[in-house]
């Protein structure tokens, strides 16, 4: 049976503009109820087939440091890192998550990068989703369920980059857009000693 996706949910439609010139971030922190997310998390973990992805890098052969799974409509083939991910096809689960994303944002979406964090162990690098499938400005919505981690951004072109930092809560919705993928980096560092998991879905519109 799906969790229903509203329950308990206090204020999911309240959003915090976060101001970083002509680049836009909107956080709804409760996006997506508490309890229930607990749920999704779980489901998410038992139902999506995780690969663990490998990259090239200064010629040597690397597994990235998480698991994902690129999902979405059969045309959104997607390449980043010397990857060429082709999708699976939507399920239940996740469609009804993009369908709430989509509200919220106001933004049409036909794939979805869904990471799965294992520990504090598991990361991501500096890097910004510019790749030209993903069009001008691309409108990216980041829906987090699990263990709280900080999400940092930093300026691309400037010899003293300005830094910015966002704790992701269970259940959270972060939209990006503007030139945010052009103007800045952003990572999800490692965090010594937590065990607990996190799933992050990153919906997104190949054009």
């Amino acid at each position: 049976m799906q969790a229903n996706l509203f329950d308990d949910s206090s204020n999911p439609d309240q959003f915090i503009q976060h101001d970083l010139g002509d680049s836009d971030i909107k956080e709804y922190p409760c996006a997506f109820a508490h309890s229930q997310s607990n749920i999704l998390l779980q489901q998410l973990i038992d139902s999506i087939p995780w690969h663990q992805e490998s990259i090239k890098i200064a010629g040597k052969v690397i597994q990235i440091p998480r698991l994902q799974c690129w999902m979405g409509d059969a045309q959104s083939v997607y390449g980043y890192s010397g990857m060429r991910l082709k999708p699976i096809a939507w399920n239940q689960l996740v469609t009804g998550i993009r369908d709430r994303v989509q509200i919220l944002s106001n933004s049409a979406f036909n794939s979805v990068l869904i990471n799965y964090y294992r520990s504090g162990d598991d990361s991501v690098a500096w890097h910004a989703d510019d790749e030209p499938e993903l069009g001008s400005n691309p409108v990216i919505a980041s829906v987090s369920f699990g263990a709280e981690r900080y999400f940092q951004l930093k300026q691309k072109h400037s010899a003293k980059p300005q830094k910015f930092q966002l704790k992701l809560r269970n259940g959270s919705l972060l939209i990006m857009g503007g030139s945010l993928q052009n103007n800045w980096l952003h990572q999800l560092p490692k965090v010594k000693g937590l065990a607990l998991p996190r799933i992050n879905l990153t919906f997104r519109n190949i054009v």
